[in-house]
């Protein structure tokens, strides 16, 4: 059976190590009882130890290459594998509708992508595991007051509880990436509700973010700006920000608020609009 090569444009880094590859599916374990959805299987390497538990699972790949292989290598997994591009999926259809641990080799490139389409279905996914570049499993695990916490930290620990399980080295992969990788895995916690406008929170935090340097109450301004400007356009006075921007929180950058501090930010700009 001829060798998939690995492609550039694809974010392709094929794990080499069957040990490693074994422990990756094993993380799974945490959330049983559900189906498994594998996100870029390349030459099956995890899929291998994933098809021996005692669960239905499916496999997404986008390289009509490594999906060629894969269904010589599986042909018991013919039916399950899915050739589509996993960004584009409708998945409450991929399990019609039950809830599924998702995982994968994830391709570097797209990393943030897969999680900001876990997050839009959270309420499917009690479990997500998986390996990434560490930069990333390191932004994602981050606490507040480090330096990696940022978007993906307050987004996703917002929903889940995160886990930075190990450290994977450049050499066990083909071709080998130019950093090094982790494993984490992400598992729902008890919240069903922020208690706040959802759309809102996730505006502000991405909009803090992208000036970290700057005080919350400098890099704001630009949301707030947006808001005022839909307030105009619905014909309802703008408010006026001076008591709101006196309060102490906006003294501080965004990387040192919690979560919960987040929210609560959140709830006071939806305040000013109250009408």
């Amino acid at each position: 059976m001829r060798l998939v090569k690995p492609k550039k444009f694809l974010g392709q880094h094929f794990l080499t190590d069957l040990g490693i590859a074994r422990d990756i599916a094993d993380t799974v374990d945490a959330c049983p009882d559900i189906p498994v959805l594998e996100v870029g299987p390349g030459m099956g390497v995890m899929t291998q130890y994933l098809v021996q538990k005692p669960r239905t699972v499916k496999v997404v790949e986008i390289d009509y290459e490594s999906v060629s292989f894969l269904r010589k290598k599986f042909p018991s997994l013919e039916e399950n594998i899915i050739e589509d591009d996993f960004l584009k999926m409708h998945l409450e259809n991929v399990f019609q509708g039950q809830s599924f641990v998702l995982t994968g080799n994830y391709p570097y490139n797209i990393s943030s992508q897969i999680f900001f389409k876990m997050l839009d279905y959270k309420d499917l996914i009690p479990c997500c595991t998986g390996m990434i570049q560490k930069e990333v499993a390191e932004r994602i695990a981050a606490a507040p007051g480090n330096k990696s916490y940022g978007i993906l930290s307050v987004l996703i620990q917002a929903w889940y509880s995160v886990e930075y399980l190990f450290t994977v080295h450049e050499h066990v992969f083909n071709p080998p990436p130019k950093v090094k990788s982790a494993v984490i895995r992400m598992t729902r916690n008890s919240t069903t509700s922020l208690g706040c406008d959802e759309q809102l929170f996730k505006r502000l935090v991405k909009t803090t973010f992208n000036q970290r340097r700057k005080t919350l109450r400098n890099n704001i301004r630009p949301l707030l700006g947006e808001l005022d400007t839909q307030c105009a356009k619905e014909g309802f006075p703008i408010p006026d920000h001076s008591t709101l921007l006196q309060d102490p929180i906006f003294n501080q950058r965004p990387e040192q608020l919690s979560v919960q501090q987040f929210i609560e930010l959140t709830n006071r700009v939806s305040d000013e609009y109250k009408r």
